[in-house]
């Protein structure tokens, strides 16, 4: 009865269901101990695939004892070094956030919207008040003040505030496109070693493959034609898809791993796709409704709301009028320097969203662990 595939399909979705109320908000013990569990084990697997690589591991411990006397030993390399520490940092802070976004941890984090949509959008306001991007450097980053040096008005560009975050723009899609690959590998693995598939979107893929001449709903038929693109148009095709906000990449790279197309094909197409060509074109979306005449004209449409529309407009004026006030750095001006609450809801919405995906990391290991114990009963099953 077990090998019968209705009664064993109708097992596994039960499972399934099982599976999804393990999470903190219903099962709050054994979700902690299966993520405790689930932890340990995986702590276990990377330091036997470490020992196994104890090679390259070695190597890379000796070059970053190397790198390590290199920062404190005092002499005239050290401007170079700050600098470079600086910037290594500043990358690094992007490309995490970028595959935080997409590496899909129980859920992304959305980054973009979160930190890099908002520091875009403060460069465009502060290049648009000083008439300039040439932030003192500190604070910026950290914090942007206007340059002493006076400028002509009007003398800012597009381009230039472009070029100004392109930086952390490139990180950023970098990191996303990073994010993309475990997909790729755990559909390759599988497909190669032609075990059968641990993981439910992988299933729901083959499961996709199969009733590919039967698939009506919408849902199904965007999937299939996102897996004819990338299968049939190869690197352009992966391109087009990374190009452009796509939630369904995840089948791209699925699809990629599949049919074993190369690493660096799958790779160079999503990273050209995803940190250069998508990102100037999220980059121009936010710059653009930044920009100083759009905001203006967006304060008062929102004064012109009825009854509402004075009581709304007032603390959007308030909180640009600080934020100019910050730029040139005039804390004695007079204005009142308390707590916006646009800004305090930000910081809130921020806090709840990090909160959450904290939530669903530990969720869906806890649902991994459990997947666990369910494919363990199985092979007991049919080894008896």
């Amino acid at each position: 009865s077990f090998a019968d595939s209705p009664l064993l399909s109708e097992r596994k979705r039960r499972d399934r269901e099982e599976r999804l109320n393990i999470v903190l908000w219903k099962q709050p013990l054994v979700t902690l101990q299966y993520f405790f569990l689930e932890t340990l084990i995986n702590l276990k697997e990377w330091t036997i695939k470490l020992w196994h690589r104890r090679s390259i591991l070695v190597s890379f411990l000796l070059t970053l004892a190397v790198l390590t006397a290199t920062y404190y030993i005092e002499g005239t390399h050290q401007q170079y070094v700050r600098y470079m520490e600086k910037k290594f940092f500043w990358c690094a802070y992007w490309v995490g956030l970028g595959i935080l976004s997409s590496v899909g941890l129980g859920t992304g984090l959305h980054t973009f919207l979160l930190y890099l949509g908002p520091h875009i959008a403060s460069v465009t306001l502060a290049a648009y008040e000083c008439n300039s991007v040439n932030f003192p450097e500190p604070p910026y980053p950290d914090q942007i003040i206007c340059p002493d040096e006076g400028t002509t008005e009007g003398s800012i560009s597009l381009w230039a505030i472009i070029s100004k975050v392109r930086l952390e723009a490139c990180m950023w899609g970098a990191g996303t496109a990073i994010g993309e690959l475990p997909p790729y590998f755990m559909a390759r693995a599988a497909r190669l070693s032609g075990a059968e598939p641990d993981d439910e979107e992988y299933q729901e893929f083959e499961e996709m493959l199969e009733h590919a001449e039967t698939a009506q709903d919408f849902a199904s038929r965007a999937k299939l034609a996102v897996q004819n693109l990338v299968q049939k148009v190869g690197f352009f095709g992966i391109l087009a898809c990374a190009s452009i906000p796509n939630p369904l990449f995840d089948l791209a790279g699925i699809t990629c791993g599949h049919f074993l197309v190369p690493f660096w094909t799958f790779f160079g197409a999503t990273l050209i796709g995803k940190a250069v060509i998508k990102m100037h074109i999220q980059k121009l979306f936010v710059i653009i409704t930044f920009s100083k005449h759009i905001v203006e004209q967006m304060v008062s449409l929102i004064g012109a709301i009825p009854s509402v529309g004075p009581s709304l407009q007032k603390p959007f004026q308030e909180y640009l009028e600080a934020q100019r006030i910050k730029l040139h750095h005039r804390a004695d001006s007079g204005v009142p320097q308390g707590e916006n609450w646009l800004s305090w809801m930000f910081e809130k919405l921020v806090i709840v969203m990090v909160c959450y995906f904290i939530l669903s990391i530990i969720n869906s290991m806890a649902q991994s662990y459990a997947k666990r114990l369910q494919q363990k009963m199985y092979s007991e099953e049919k080894t008896k």
